[in-house]
């Protein structure tokens, strides 16, 4: 029986990750398909990052890092901090979590509790007092000015530390820390791109604004709809609480009925599914419906599929970008080599929330 392609990607995968690196001809030989199958789906594979192209060979990101790391790391505990009620951040810890404990070390997860203040700088106080040997760590960084000052405080870790899904500023003093991050300018750049082709011209992208993750895809929001095809664009809040003021006037379904009722926008990008499956069912309330009157592309992929309309979605590598940082911090522990800054591609996963105009 034939293999099926996702399958024989992951024993491509599997196979690059045991040894290194593999020739794409002993690969296909070794599945019994043509080497042109294989050297496609090594392309589709480093193109998610989640292996490297050589001249034919397909290399794994970190080589053998997980198979030495028992016999050069010697075991230990990692401890990996997340914030609270971040279901975005799920699939990265259970990615994390296989990578480190097959390298034969202990994952404890600290769940960071969302209050004013940095709950992180407490919960690794607590940590590092019980001897762990490294720190896999997602801040929640609700504003700017909490990331920056942090930075300092990361980069004086004590323990080999991973900033994981965070991208930090460049140039800051925590510049040359290890970091794993989904490249959230191309997964806007899908986006708008799948609604430009589809012919839409006025697109709106309601966002959250109270993380990392938000802030990266506004700033590339606002550059790439300046694109010439693009006549009007436009940015709202995704939901009441989603600004880093819970304070702030709230902008919600209203605004957004406005803009697609009244002034004509098509297309809109959301961020996070949860408040994109609300506004779209709040909206068809309202009248208004995807796709009849407007097309939709969610950003995160966590539940846009479950949608009374499936919403097409960004989907960064949310597995892997914990699996990649799982395995910086194996690195790291082995002393091999130095710090690295690594970007994951998202994919567009195209559903029945999107049509031509």
């Amino acid at each position: 029986m034939r293999e099926l392609g996702g399958d024989r990607r992951r024993r491509i995968l599997a196979a690059v990750e045991a040894r290194g690196e593999a020739r794409v001809t002993d690969l296909a030989a070794e599945l019994e398909v043509s080497v042109v199958t294989v050297r496609r789906d090594v392309e589709g594979l480093a193109r998610e990052g989640r292996l490297r192209r050589g001249h034919g060979v397909a290399k794994a990101l970190v080589p053998h890092v997980v198979a030495q790391a028992e016999h050069e790391v010697g075991g230990g505990t990692v401890a990996l901090v997340v914030p609270e009620r971040h279901a975005y951040l799920n699939e990265a810890v259970h990615g994390a979590r296989s990578a480190l404990e097959e390298a034969g070390m202990r994952v404890v997860l600290h769940i960071a509790p969302r209050i004013e203040g940095s709950a992180e700088h407490s919960i690794v106080e607590r940590v590092l007092a019980d001897d762990v040997r490294g720190l896999l760590i997602a801040p929640r960084w609700r504003t700017a000015e909490a990331e920056e000052a942090d930075y300092g405080w990361i980069a004086d870790m004590p323990v080999p530390t991973v900033v994981m899904e965070r991208r930090p500023r460049p140039g800051s003093v925590l510049h040359a820390t290890d970091s794993v991050c989904t490249d959230h300018w191309y997964g806007v750049h899908l986006a708008v791109d799948h609604l430009v082709s589809l012919g839409h011209k006025r697109i709106v992208l309601a966002a959250r604004d109270d993380s990392p993750t938000a802030r990266a895809l506004r700033a590339a929001f606002a550059e790439i709809a300046g694109r010439p095809e693009i006549e009007e664009s436009a940015v709202i809040l995704s939901a009441p609480d989603a600004g880093p003021d819970h304070s702030a006037p709230p902008q919600d379904e209203g605004e957004l009925a406005e803009l697609v009722g009244e002034r004509g926008f098509t297309g809109a990008v959301l961020h996070g599914d949860v408040d994109a499956l609300m506004l779209v069912e709040r909206l068809a309330e309202a009248g208004l419906h995807v796709p009849r009157d407007y097309s939709v592309v969610a950003y995160d992929d966590v539940v846009a599929a479950l949608g009374s309309t499936p919403l097409t979605a960004v989907a960064p590598p949310k597995a892997e970008v914990g699996r990649v940082a799982a395995e910086q911090l194996l690195r790291r522990l082995a002393g091999d080599g130095p710090p690295q800054r690594v970007q994951l591609m998202p994919e567009l996963k195209i559903r029945g929330s999107t049509k031509s105009i």
